[in-house]
């Protein structure tokens, strides 16, 4: 199939099919003798994985190495289970730094009054200076 059936079947874009394939993530698709990329089930079984795994938010790197240990039928579980704890651990990162940050703007949120003043703690408070005033 070409890629746009490919990105169809998928639900990945042909530009990404394009660069997954450009970056070693996908094999070079064979070529019909007019040049057009030939897409094979085997090449949607991979770039099923991809989506899934980025949907997870692996990164390309993690990516990279999820895609060599599902290849190798010699591979340790336990060399998956390592990358897939990392992540876990770098998204609960994440989660805990937009939590604060979530937090950091609901308190300037809470201290706007909204209404017509041009004080503005919120301003303030992203310029860094803390005052008693209420957004306006």
């Amino acid at each position: 199939m070409n890629i746009g059936d490919a990105a169809k079947q998928t639900q990945i874009s042909a530009k990404m099919i394009r660069y997954y394939e450009s970056i070693g993530l996908l094999p070079e698709s064979m070529r019909s003798d007019a040049g057009y990329r030939i897409y094979r089930d085997k090449d949607l079984h991979v770039l099923r994985f991809i989506k899934r795994a980025r949907n997870l938010g692996f990164s390309m790197e993690q990516l990279k190495e999820l895609l060599s240990l599902w290849q190798d039928q010699e591979r340790a579980s336990a060399d998956v289970k390592a990358i897939a704890e990392r992540h876990v651990a770098e998204l609960q990162q994440r989660i805990t730094e937009l939590t604060e940050m979530r937090d950091a703007l609901n308190y300037l949120v809470t201290g706007c009054h909204g209404d017509q003043s041009p004080d503005c703690p919120i301003l303030s408070g992203l310029e860094g200076v803390v005052t008693g005033k209420h957004c306006g």
